[in-house]
C-alpha cells in the first residue's frame, strides 16, 4: 500500500474518521431539516440568522472552559459523553420536528431552537476531545496525509448530510427526515465506544490545574504563537463576513426558485469543491505548510461568494459554492496540520477549543450576520458585500505579513 493511503490500515484512524464522518453528517442534516422548517413556518431570513445564533452563543461560552475539561481528562470519554447527549438531543428534534408529539402554531419552534441550543453545548467538546484523540492515533510525520484523509471524510459528510436530508424531507416530510440524524448520532457513539484501548486511555496530562490557571496558559500559549492566532484570525474573519450557509434556504427559495431538494445540493456543493481538493490532499499531501496560503484562500473564498450572489441560474450557483468550497478545503488542511505539529499535548484540549471558538464565530455568528444582513439589505446585495469583505481580510492579513 503506498504511503498516502498507509495511514487507512490503521484501524482506530478508521473508526475515529467514519464515527466523525456520522455526527458531522447528522449535525448538517440537522441543519437543513432545521433551516428548512423554520423558514417554512416563518418566512423570515433573520430567523434563520437567530438559528446560528442559537449554538453559536453556548458554543462560545462553553469552550472557555472545555478545553480545560478535556485537558484534564480522557478526550475519548468526553467524545463518549457528548455522543450520547448528542443521541437524545437528536431523538428530542425527531419526536418534535417529526411531530411525533404535536404543537400548534409556532409552538414547535422553541423546542427546535432549544435542540440547536444543546447541539452548541456537545460542539464546544467535541471538537476539543476529536482534536487529542488525533495525536493518540496518527504519528506525526503522518500528520498532513492524516489530516487531509479526515477533512475528506468530513467533507464527505457535508456533501451527503445535506444532500440526502433535503431529499427525504422533500420526498418523505419531516418525520422521516429527522430519523436520519438520529441513526447517524447513535452509529458515532458505536463506533467509538469499540476504539482500542490505545485511545480509549490516553489522557493530555497527569496532572490537575486549577481551572482559570489552566485556561490563562492556553491563551498565553496560543498569543506566543503568533502564527496560530494569524490562522485562527484569518478564517474567522473570511468565513464571518463572507459565509452565506444560513441564508441558502431563503436564496433557494426566491431566487433560485428551488424547494428542499435543491437546498441540499446547495448545501452540498461547497463539500464536493472541498473534498476533491481534500482527496487531492490526501493522496498528494502537501510538502510544505504555508500560513501564507491562507491569505489566498481568503481571497478566493471573496471571489466566490461574489459570484454565487450574481448567479440568477441553479447550476451556475452550484459552481460558485463549489469554488468556495475547494478553497476552504486548503484553509482546513493547513489549519489544522499546522495546529497538530505546533502544539504540545498537553495544550491539545485548550489550544483546540479556543480554535472551536473563532470557527464557531465565524460559521454561527456568521449566520446571524448574514441572516441580519439579508433582512436589511436584501439576499443578493449582503451576499455580495460579504464576499467583498472577505476579500478586504486577506489584502489586510497580506498587507500585515510584510510588516
Amino acid at each position: 500500500m503506498s504511503l498516502p493511503f498507509e495511514i487507512l490500515k490503521s484501524r482506530d484512524f478508521r473508526f475515529l474518521m467514519f464515527a466523525r464522518m456520522a455526527v458531522s453528517m447528522a449535525l448538517q442534516a440537522q441543519a437543513v431539516i432545521v433551516g428548512w422548517q423554520v423558514y417554512s413556518i416563518t418566512k423570515d431570513p433573520f430567523m434563520l440568522g437567530l438559528t446560528g445564533l442559537a449554538e453559536a452563543v453556548p458554543a462560545i461560552i462553553c469552550a472557555l472552559f472545555s478545553g480545560h475539561v478535556v485537558d484534564n481528562n480522557r478526550p475519548h470519554k468526553m467524545f463518549l459523553i457528548c455522543l450520547g447527549a448528542l443521541c437524545l438531543n437528536t431523538f428530542m428534534l425527531f419526536l418534535f420536528g417529526g411531530e411525533i408529539i404535536t404543537t400548534e402554531g409556532h409552538h414547535i419552534l422553541p423546542f427546535i431552537f432549544a435542540g440547536i441550543f444543546i447541539s452548541g453545548v456537545a460542539r464546544s467538546f467535541i471538537m476539543p476531545a476529536s482534536f487529542s484523540l488525533v495525536s493518540s492515533i496518527i504519528p506525526k510525520h503522518k500528520m498532513a496525509g492524516g489530516m487531509a484523509w479526515l477533512t475528506s471524510g468530513f467533507q464527505v459528510a457535508t456533501i451527503v448530510g445535506p444532500a440526502v436530508a433535503g431529499l427525504i424531507y422533500g420526498g418523505y416530510g419531516a418525520r422521516a427526515a429527522w430519523m436520519m440524524p438520529v441513526i447517524l448520532v447513535c452509529v458515532s457513539f458505536i463506533l467509538m465506544w469499540n476504539l482500542s484501548d490505545v485511545p480509549r486511555n490516553w489522557r493530555n496530562r497527569n496532572h490537575r490545574e486549577a481551572a482559570i490557571a489552566s485556561i490563562t496558559a492556553g491563551w498565553k500559549f496560543i498569543w506566543g504563537k503568533k502564527i496560530l492566532m494569524q490562522i485562527m484570525m484569518i478564517d474567522m474573519f473570511a468565513v464571518l463576513l463572507g459565509g452565506t450557509v444560513a441564508i441558502l434556504p431563503a436564496f433557494a427559495d426566491q431566487v433560485l426558485h428551488t424547494g428542499s431538494e435543491g437546498l441540499g445540493m446547495l448545501r452540498a456543493a461547497p463539500a464536493v469543491g472541498s473534498i476533491l481538493c481534500a482527496l487531492y490532499l490526501a493522496i498528494k499531501p502537501m510538502q510544505q505548510i504555508h500560513a501564507r496560503s491562507l491569505i489566498w484562500v481568503a481571497v478566493g473564498f471573496g471571489v466566490s461568494m461574489i459570484g454565487f450572489g450574481l448567479s440568477t441560474t441553479f447550476w451556475l450557483a452550484m459552481f460558485f459554492l463549489f469554488v468556495s468550497g475547494a478553497v476552504d478545503s486548503i484553509s482546513v488542511v493547513v489549519r489544522q496540520t499546522l495546529m497538530q505539529l505546533l502544539t504540545p499535548d498537553d495544550m491539545r484540549g485548550r489550544v483546540s477549543a479556543v480554535n472551536s471558538m473563532f470557527i464557531i464565530s465565524s460559521n454561527e455568528i456568521g449566520a446571524f450576520r448574514s441572516g441580519s444582513m439579508a433582512a436589511v439589505l436584501g439576499l443578493v446585495p449582503s451576499i455580495i458585500l460579504g464576499g467583498a469583505a472577505s476579500i478586504a481580510v486577506g489584502a489586510v492579513a497580506a498587507v500585515s505579513s510584510r510588516t
